[in-house]
């Protein structure tokens, strides 16, 4: 009697399992958001969004495969693509407190530098970002962090 209880619990528990995974959209967990980075503008607003504003979506997209952040402070300190991605993905809608200045400082065709500056309560951070045009987005390829 044990035994046929066991086998009708554990039959019942796989197809309650086959179910809740049936009921999921197909891709769910693997589909990633697709932004719009057509322009140099569209990168960078989503830059600024993305490390100020929380926003996760199209994180890994923005980022080119060679992107390298480099922070100028007392000791300086370099962060690869990799590690710049998972951090930002942790900070998903978490909103910095400070106000928030872009200035374009060279553009052309297929390249531009852009100063992202956040004016937080007790200091500055300057980020001079460069994008370049990867097929038709604009990447993130170098982010220099400097602290005032």
């Amino acid at each position: 009697m044990k035994t046929l209880v066991k086998t009708f619990a554990a039959a019942a528990l796989i197809a309650v399992s086959t179910f809740a995974m049936a009921a999921e959209e197909p891709g769910a967990k693997v589909t990633k958001a697709n932004v719009n980075l057509s322009t140099a503008d569209l990168a960078l607003d989503h830059y600024v969004a993305v490390t100020t504003e929380g926003e996760s979506a199209g994180v890994e997209q923005l980022f080119a495969a060679d992107f390298n952040q480099k922070i100028q402070a007392t000791n300086a300190h370099s962060n690869s693509r990799s590690e710049v991605v998972k951090s930002l993905k942790k900070q998903k809608g978490e909103k910095l407190n400070c106000t928030v200045s872009t200035a374009i400082i060279e553009e052309s065709a297929d390249y531009m530098v852009a100063k992202v500056t956040l004016k937080f309560e007790n200091f500055t951070k300057t980020d001079l970002v460069t994008f370049d045009r990867v097929g038709n987005d604009w990447k993130v390829s170098k982010s220099i962090n400097s602290y005032k």
